[in-house]
């Protein structure tokens, strides 16, 4: 695995904000095996379940316990590690609790990020360096329309708004400190993917999360919204386009910086109650019931992303169809012992399919 992205990665010096949560902690262990020097700065994990526990990943990598809105402790891991390239996923990743907590919200996903690039600014060996926002940052007028990365940025719910609000932050500085016309010294890049689903997820409000935990208590699945439809993906599949986007901003700098969508084929598009109920197939047994309510808080009911550039400039594609995609994710919770080596062997066969 050490001679993907044309080995690239072997030894660099790399930093994952985020690497507790559920997307960072998949992405941090495949850097360490990919022979990355990885280092990670995040707050505790959600639950003592969470995938970068039950790994054991934090013994593998440098582990720093940090809030991204603390810029004088993200300035000295800067200062200390000497990143070469950083990987910003630490955020509030909720739509449902941005309603509730939207101070929070905006001040993680906004402030924090502006102190990464600040610390990313002031830091010389940065040469990469890769903010991960969501499909959610556009605005989304919920009509039978894949979006592009062109297209305005906005934001219904607080959430939605700070991932909006957080791809102004980093095209303006983008432009104004690592102008790709102006042979910068780093490529800078953004990154939206699309509803990202896998083993090693307990947060709340996730679709999955909510299947698993009814069907391991034998409870019926509330669903919310059966018939919004989302980009559904395996969380391997934008990884796989994050690190080949940061191999080729190490690369050429120029030519790769800005925006990028990861998400699925046209054709992998599905509502929520296909999901639940291919959930419950895979399970052997479950039932699922509707409780959506007109009165509840706003979420978007048709979200489609657009990967022609990625499949173009990059040469990414989406592997895994969502049967494959919902099988890697419900053998995670399956398995009564997952370790470090099992999610190593689903990142293989990942790669082989």
């Amino acid at each position: 695995m050490k001679d993907q992205f044309n080995g690239i990665y072997r030894g660099k010096r790399v930093l994952v904000t985020g690497h507790t949560g559920f997307k960072g902690s998949w992405l941090s262990l495949w850097l360490n095996e990919l022979g990355a020097e990885v280092t990670g700065y995040a707050l505790d994990p959600y639950t003592d379940k969470d995938n970068v526990v039950v790994t054991g990943l934090c013994e593998k990598l440098n582990d720093i316990r940090g809030d991204i809105r603390d810029y004088d402790t993200l300035s000295s891991v800067f200062e200390e590690y000497q990143p070469e390239v950083v990987f910003h996923l630490a955020a509030q990743p909720l739509v449902r609790l941005s309603y509730e907590k939207p101070r929070e919200t905006y001040e993680t996903n906004v402030m924090g990020t502006v102190n990464i690039l600040e610390c990313i600014r002031r830091t010389d060996s940065v040469k990469a360096a890769l903010v991960i926002t969501s499909d959610k940052c556009y605005e989304n007028i919920e009509k039978d329309y894949a979006y592009k990365e062109t297209d305005p940025i906005g934001g219904y719910d607080p959430y939605s708004s700070s991932k909006g609000c957080t791809e102004l932050v980093v095209s303006a500085y983008l432009r104004s400190y690592f102008n790709p016309n102006e042979n910068p010294r780093l490529g800078l890049a953004s990154a939206r993917a699309g509803n990202v689903i896998g083993g090693g997820d307990w947060a709340k409000d996730r679709i999955v999360t909510d299947c698993i935990n009814a069907l391991m208590n034998e409870e019926p699945i509330k669903v919310r919204n059966p018939n919004a439809v989302r980009p559904w993906q395996h969380v391997l599949e934008p990884l796989s386009g994050y690190l080949l986007l940061g191999s080729k901003l190490i690369e050429q700098p120029s030519e790769y910086a800005g925006a990028w969508n990861f998400g699925p084929e046209p054709d992998e598009i599905y509502k929520v109650k296909d999901i639940v109920e291919q959930i419950i197939s895979l399970w052997g047994s479950g039932e699922w019931e509707d409780i959506s309510n007109k009165e509840e808080l706003h979420e978007a009911h048709l979200l489609m992303l657009d990967i022609h550039k990625a499949k173009k400039k990059l040469g990414w594609t989406p592997k895994l169809n969502i049967n494959q995609t919902l099988k890697l994710s419900v053998d995670w919770y399956k398995e009564g012992d997952i370790n470090y080596q099992f999610d190593v062997n689903q990142i293989e066969q990942y790669l082989r399919e």
